[in-house]
């Protein structure tokens, strides 16, 4: 298993992005892993995982377990450093409401945000952090 957790994100979704941009930013030593969903490690990572085909937002793959939804934002921001990981005080609002609140957020994001024509392409620094399906220790 990959050592990093992996974030699978919406590779043309401009909110999506602004999120890898802000755990980039955020984690020194470079923790975690970006995957878009549209792509081929992306496809392959939803198979091995059992991901639902229809998901199109953001999941986290830490130690074998797969987070979608508001749980996949806050265990990010949990293994942010602090204060990001006081997010995690969110979860004292139920799942459900948390999860309602998130499609709501999910399902505007293209109007509220905007799309990209394709998928992000990571810079040369940022290279390492997007591997291939090869790279990962699966």
């Amino acid at each position: 298993m990959s050592l990093h957790p992996i974030i699978l994100f919406d590779g043309v979704c401009n909110l999506c992005n602004h999120t890898v941009d802000f755990v980039i930013r955020r984690k020194h030593g470079g923790q975690f892993r970006f995957v878009a969903l549209q792509s081929e490690t992306g496809e392959k990572l939803r198979q091995h995982f059992s991901v639902p085909a229809d998901t199109d937002s953001v999941v986290l793959i830490y130690n074998e377990n797969v987070y979608f939804e508001s749980d996949a934002i806050l265990k990010t921001a949990w293994l942010l450093s602090y204060p990001w990981r006081l997010a995690v005080l969110f979860k004292i609002i139920p799942l459900r409401w948390r999860n309602k609140l998130y499609r709501w957020i999910a399902s505007n994001r293209y109007k509220w945000f905007g799309k990209r024509e394709t998928c992000r392409i990571p810079t040369v620094a940022e290279r390492r952090q997007f591997p291939a399906w090869d790279d990962l220790k699966l």
